[in-house]
């Protein structure tokens, strides 16, 4: 028998029981649709992300100092408190960075008269403007007077300006941080993000006055504690030779033989992100993935009540020379043609679903899930091997059945 012909008698099989291929048919399209549409978003999400760290910059180097030991109970990276102005002074002359800016970090409360929110205040230089993507939309952006100074002023990012200032210019006015008045300097171009990764939802102050006045001020062997040097490089290239360089200089500087700070690169971030998202988007799917088994235990079940239903015709398709073959190829063919079907129909309905999805937003970002070629032959190809698999013991069993005794079932 030919595949057509076998071809032609599944469908005319399954269309003279609509209802019954339709809701067997219909574990099969669930799982499907839900592959495609749980990987799209996944990917979309991925991608965000990845996009919000690229927008910082790809040739970034953050030396953060490292971990405090309290009663042989380790602390989170970053809280040893090892790192020093005047350490970021030393890093100036290796080749290959272009810029350093020195960064203290907090979170704070910000406060203009009856609007308030919190959002995280950085104390940095003039320097941080050319070690980041970050430029004002309007104002001035922290001098070295200021710095010098101890200046109690502000730039705010465009999401805290919008917050506080919904209807006027915020540019002169003053904001209470922690309760310390602060004149806004300026308003920064946005940036976008949501959460930690959000540019827009934080606000930047003199590096001296974050020391001061909002008590991040702090000592290491005689310098000002700082939380993070962040380093521009002139290229990617140079990543290893100056974070070997950095190594040197500050183990030397703090007469240590084990690193008591970390070097990390925007690279390196960027790459944990995506692992992170990428095993994320796989386990997504392997749920999804979960529901086609069950579509395929639905073909299995309907295949034998099929084959006990035409156990006569099975009997007169032998008894007129019908091969073992093909009646296995035959109902193996309705199996297949059952789950493809479904999973054309998953297909469209999964791609339906990413769609809406990307008009869904989540805070300030919108997740635009990446439908792929991928994804689709995926769930096409999955389809058909449930099929296969779940329609192969039904086919046996229909191509296994004497044709005497077929014959004389009733």
């Amino acid at each position: 028998m030919k595949l057509f012909e076998s071809v032609r008698i599944a469908l005319s099989s399954l269309m003279a029981n609509k209802l019954r291929a339709g809701l067997t048919m219909l574990g099969v399209i669930i799982g499907v649709a839900a592959v495609i549409a749980l990987m799209s978003i996944g990917r979309g999400a991925s991608q965000a992300i990845s996009n919000q760290i690229q927008s910082i910059g790809t040739n970034l180097l953050f030396v953060r100092p490292g971990a405090s030991q309290q009663g042989g109970v380790r602390g989170q990276e970053g809280s040893a408190g090892t790192l020093t102005l005047e350490d970021s002074d030393a890093l100036k002359n290796i080749e290959g960075i272009v810029a350093i800016a020195p960064e203290v970090d907090s979170f704070g409360q910000i406060v203009y008269q009856g609007n308030n929110m919190n959002a995280r205040v950085l104390g940095v230089t003039p320097e941080y403007l050319d070690a980041s993507t970050a430029a004002p939309a309007s104002g001035e952006f922290i001098s070295a007077a200021n710095v010098s100074g101890r200046s109690l002023v502000t730039c705010l990012g465009s999401g805290v300006a919008d917050e506080l200032f919904p209807e006027q210019d915020p540019i002169g006015q003053t904001v209470r941080i922690n309760n310390v008045p602060f004149r806004v300097a300026c308003v920064m171009e946005p940036k976008g993000g949501t959460g930690f990764l959000s540019q827009d939802t934080q606000i930047f102050v003199p590096l001296t006055t974050a020391q001061t006045r909002l008590g991040r001020g702090g000592r290491f062997r005689g310098g000002n504690n700082i939380d993070v040097i962040n380093i521009k490089l002139q290229d990617t290239q140079y990543s290893d030779s100056v974070t070997q360089q950095i190594g040197d200089i500050l183990r030397e500087r703090h007469r240590v033989v084990e690193d008591d700070f970390t070097v990390t690169s925007q690279a390196d971030i960027l790459s944990a992100a995506t692992s992170v998202t990428d095993t994320l988007t796989i386990f997504l799917g392997g749920i999804a993935a979960i529901s086609l088994i069950v579509g395929g235990i639905g073909i299995m079940n309907i295949m034998l009540v099929s084959v006990t239903e035409r156990t006569r015709e099975i009997g007169i398709r032998k008894a007129v020379g019908a091969k073992r073959s093909d009646i296995l190829l035959q109902f193996l063919t309705e199996a297949t043609v059952l789950s493809v079907f479904g999973g054309l129909i998953g297909v469209a309905l999964g791609w339906s679903i990413a769609s809406l999805m990307g008009n869904v937003s989540l805070g300030n970002t919108q997740i635009k899930p990446v439908v792929d070629t991928g994804a689709i032959l995926i769930g096409v190809v999955f389809s058909v091997l449930i099929g296969l698999f779940f329609g192969t013991y039904p086919a046996l069993r229909a191509s296994a059945l004497r044709p005497i005794e077929a014959l004389r079932y009733e």
